[in-house]
């Protein structure tokens, strides 16, 4: 208002009163709507600083937009890891599968085996008792000849296979058993068949045949026959401990 009516007075000295007053109205209403230096000063640092958020904003925006195309990244790196983590996963699952059922096939294999080796041991074991019986009854016939040959053993009745009781009352089978007499001597013949007869045969004959039937049967007169013996210090061997050995080529 001020400044108006410094105004009106300044026309008023070369103007009549009314025009000095509309020139000084016009006059301020321009002044009023022009920017001062210092406004327009401000306004320059305003828009500066503007400028210069913008760029900080621009900046940041690069730098979150560079973070997120690394985490981006980082993630699809660990989805392809985690991939081929089940990948490898799905291999070994399938792998412990092909394993567990090679396995099985494995134990039935040898359950199989298993069971084809006893059957043989079976049928081995009835192919040796065959043989062996057959060795023995020829022994029945040929061993009275052959002991009263060589030892002046004259056997009683017949030879036999059968059971008698050890001194503790327990079944043994004898395959070669009967009475006899030696120089007035009632003797036993206990004996025994082995299709091929090794150190080891002799050693089970006297364990478990002579040792159990000591004092039972009264004085023994032992004898092993044979096919064959597994080496040739075998027949030394059942004779140092005083069994008769007798092959069956001697019947």
């Amino acid at each position: 208002m001020a400044i108006l009516e410094r105004l009106k007075l300044r026309l008023a000295e070369a103007f009549e009163e009314h025009q000095a007053a509309i020139l000084a109205e016009v006059i301020a209403e321009a002044y009023d709507g022009l920017v001062k230096a210092s406004d327009f000063n401000e306004l320059k640092e305003i828009v500066r600083d503007l400028a210069e958020a913008q760029r900080d904003l621009a900046e940041a925006q690069r730098g979150s937009e560079a973070r997120l195309t690394r985490l981006e990244e980082t993630v699809a790196g660990l989805a392809e890891a985690q991939r081929a983590s089940e990948a490898r996963l799905t291999r070994l699952e399938e792998t412990v599968a092909e394993l567990a059922e090679a396995q099985r096939r494995t134990e039935e294999s040898l359950q199989k085996l298993i069971e084809d080796h006893q059957e043989t041991r079976r049928q081995l074991g009835g192919l040796a008792m065959a043989v062996g019986y057959g060795l023995e009854n020829q022994a029945y016939r040929a061993l009275p000849q052959l002991l009263a040959r060589d030892f002046g053993i004259e056997v009683k009745g017949r030879l036999l296979r059968r059971y008698v009781k050890d001194r503790e009352g327990r079944d043994v089978e004898v395959n070669i058993i009967g009475e006899a007499l030696r120089n007035g001597e009632r003797i036993v013949i206990v004996g025994e068949g082995k299709s091929q007869l090794s150190k080891n045969g002799v050693d089970d004959f006297v364990r478990k045949k002579l040792k159990r039937l000591e004092g039972v049967l009264g004085p023994i007169f032992p004898v092993l026959v044979t096919h064959m013996i597994s080496s040739p210090d075998v027949e030394e061997y059942a004779q140092e401990r005083g069994i008769a050995l007798y092959y069956s080529y001697d019947f």
